[in-house]
């Protein structure tokens, strides 16, 4: 969903995956764990706030950029994010990205328990059409595979 209703575009986007908070937050924090549903990029960050974080690419190349803001495991993390290797994305400036955990039961009647993630991606300044566009077509599939990860063993996209 792309929020149009203020000056700041935004993504949001919500799934449930079969796992526990403390499972998910490890595939959220985990370079290892990472590479695997993130298409062999690298996450190099320790997760802590005010630490530096970067996404490269398998030839060593920075993807994105920015600094940990909130990190509240199992619960909460909030990541000051800039995409470095496209000109027009990066001028946009900085954005934040806020991943929000938490239990949700689904089908109670069959004792199905799931934890709820929500993604929030907008823009810190004015603009950023382009960056949330792009994040728009992304997220879905780096979580498809997060999902497919943790329930099954695999990603649901193999590289």
């Amino acid at each position: 969903m792309t929020d149009r209703g203020s000056n700041k575009p935004k993504f949001v986007y919500v799934t449930y995956i079969r796992t526990t908070p403390e499972r998910l937050w490890a595939a959220l924090t985990d370079p290892q764990t990472i590479k695997q549903y993130w298409f062999g990029m690298t996450a190099e960050c320790d997760f802590k706030p005010g630490s530096p974080w970067s996404l490269k690419f398998e030839d060593g190349r920075t993807a994105d950029t920015g600094e940990i803001l909130e990190a509240d495991p199992p619960r909460r993390l909030v990541i000051r994010w800039r995409n470095e290797f496209k000109p027009e994305l990066k001028a946009e400036g900085y954005s934040r990205c806020t991943m929000e955990i938490e239990m949700a039961d689904y089908y109670p009647d069959f004792g199905g328990k799931a934890v709820k993630l929500t993604i929030h991606h907008e823009i810190e300044g004015e603009g950023g059409g382009k960056f949330i566009e792009a994040v728009s077509g992304g997220w879905p599939k780096v979580l498809s595979n997060l999902k497919s990860l943790l329930e099954t063993g695999n990603a649901a996209f193999q590289r």
